[in-house]
This record gives structure tokens, sequence and C-alpha cells, in this order.
């Protein structure tokens, strides 16, 4: 899930440390797995998950569904931020209280489903809210493989995300613009202060898919033209290629000149 705001430096964006070994970068946007809860009975408002397996270029509608309940699950325990609401005109308010917080830890140690604390507060999830964005697959020569689709979502009016008090260590709005700007260095990494993060640049800290997309935010003029960018549904996989001696990985562009993909390494 890409949590987004504007600020006056341009695009923001959350990102947090993933202790551990995770397949997603050690810095990375708020994610995690699919769990059998994602096919729950929920409240459901917004596009159809008809609507978003058209969207994702799918044609498996259960899968699209779990998808997108499971962005929402993720997003709320890593940060507390919920897209969810009584009706399509309101979304749940003030999510930081002591309350929520043992409603985010509690669902992430699955001792309650994310559906069952909706539930009990009369809440339905606000798919109306999220974005497609893009489907990575890590590269063929990968130990550990991943199939990972991502979201968009700006941050619902009186709510603000916040570490997960049982499992959080870093997190925090970065500008897009500021982070590519340093991608060489390792300030970012310093910041964090981690053993696996300390003196490391942005590419070794991060996986790819994650890299590109900040740069895609640092380009953009905004949340609105971030989000309004028509994306075609496309799954993309960086492939090891030889240049000059050197391996690189090679990526698809988004961008197309005379209807041939370019290429980005």
């Amino acid at each position: 899930m890409v949590l987004l705001r504007d600020s006056p430096t341009g695009l923001e964006t959350w990102l947090g440390y993933r202790p551990g070994s995770s397949p997603l970068g050690v810095l990375a946007f708020p994610g995690g797995s699919l769990e059998a809860s994602d096919d729950d009975a929920v409240g459901w408002l917004g596009p159809s998950p008809q609507h978003w397996a058209e969207q994702m270029g799918t044609a498996d509608v259960g899968l699209a569904r779990r998808h997108v309940v499971g962005a929402i699950r993720e997003l709320f325990e890593e940060t507390g931020v919920l897209l969810a609401g009584p009706d399509l005109s309101t979304t749940v308010e003030a999510t930081s209280t002591p309350e929520w917080m043992r409603a985010r830890v509690a669902v992430a140690e699955q001792e309650k489903s994310f559906t069952e604390v909706l539930a009990k507060r009369g809440l339905s999830v606000r798919t109306d809210l999220l974005k497609p964005l893009v489907n990575w697959l890590s590269p063929d020569f990968a130990h550990r493989r991943f199939n990972t689709r991502y979201f968009a979502a700006t941050v619902p009016m009186n709510q603000q995300p916040s570490l997960l008090a049982s499992k959080g260590i870093w997190g925090r709005w970065v500008c897009a613009r500021k982070v590519i700007a340093e991608r060489e260095t390792s300030a970012l990494g310093d910041e964090v202060g981690q053993e696996n993060t300390v003196g490391l640049r942005l590419g070794q800290l991060m996986v790819p898919g994650s890299e590109i997309m900040l740069e895609k935010m640092a380009s953009a003029n905004g949340c609105i033209a971030y989000l309004s960018y028509k994306r075609k549904a496309h799954v993309y996989q960086p492939r090891l290629v030889e240049e000059n001696g050197q391996m690189m990985l090679e990526v698809e562009a988004a961008k197309t000149v005379a209807g041939e993909p370019q290429r980005e390494r």
C-alpha cells in the first residue's frame, strides 16, 4: 500500500523498516501477505469485486476481492490508517487512540480478524479510496519469490499513520524527491540506524519495483496527478542482463516510444 500526501516540497509517502529478511526490501511501503480471513464476509462500499478484477487484469474475481481486503487490512495493521466507514460519504476518524492500537495488535497477532473488528463497529471497507498501481514479480533467479500487487491511497481526514506498538521500529513520511535526490548516499539508511541499513544506498535498501515507484512519485505534480495517471494492468518482472561485462537488472518502463517498451537498468 502506497500511502500518499501532498507537501510544500512535493509528494510524500510512508516508508517503514521491515525487520528480518523480507523479500520486499529492508525499507518498504506498508504491506504483507494475504490471509485466509481476507475471504470472510465484510461490509463493502465502492467498486465491486468484478470491477476490481477488470482493473487488475485478472479473471479471478475472488482473488481481486482478496487483494483489496488484504491491502486495506495491512495498511491498518502497519500504520493505523483505516479505509473504512459507515457509508460512502464518511470515513472513520481518530484511529490513533489506545483502543484502535489494541485492535491493530489483535489483528496483527491474529487474535481477531480484520473483518470482525470492522463488523463490531458497523464499518465497511471503502474500496473507492483505493487506486490499483502495478503488479511486480520477483526475478527468476531470486531465492525467495514474490508476486505483489501495489495499491495507492491518500490519508483520510483526521487520520495519521503511526507505528504498530508491538512491531514498529522505524517509519515516517518521506519526500519522494528528496529520497531520490539522495539515492546514492546513505542518508536514509543511516537515519533508520539498524545494522542492516547504516551505510547503505537506497538501491541496497529497497527492491527495484519500490525504487522505480519512488522515481515516479518524485516526478509527479502532487497526489491528484499521480493517482489520476491512467495505468494499464501489467505484470513487471526485472531480469538479469549483462552490459559491458557488468550484470544489471533490466525492467520495462511504463512509457513507450513507437509502441515499443523502453527499458530501465
